[in-house]
């Protein structure tokens, strides 16, 4: 409920804001790297949940 509330008072200035905080902070170069990083997160991430799914649906086949 309060994330709802805290993500409606984000508004545009506010994320170019971040942004160049984040670009300060890490620099140029290391920002390519870090977005990397969290696309191979993503993708393992995706990965694992698609194989829990198949998992459970070979386990509920073989009980029927």
């Amino acid at each position: 409920m309060t994330l709802s509330i805290f993500l409606g008072m984000i508004g545009p200035w506010q994320i170019v804001l971040i942004l160049a905080i984040v670009l300060l902070l890490f620099g140029g170069r290391k920002i390519p790297e870090l977005m990397k990083g969290l696309g191979g997160g993503l993708k393992e991430f995706k990965k694992a949940v698609k194989e829990e799914d198949d998992d459970e649906n070979d386990s509920a086949e073989k009980k029927a």
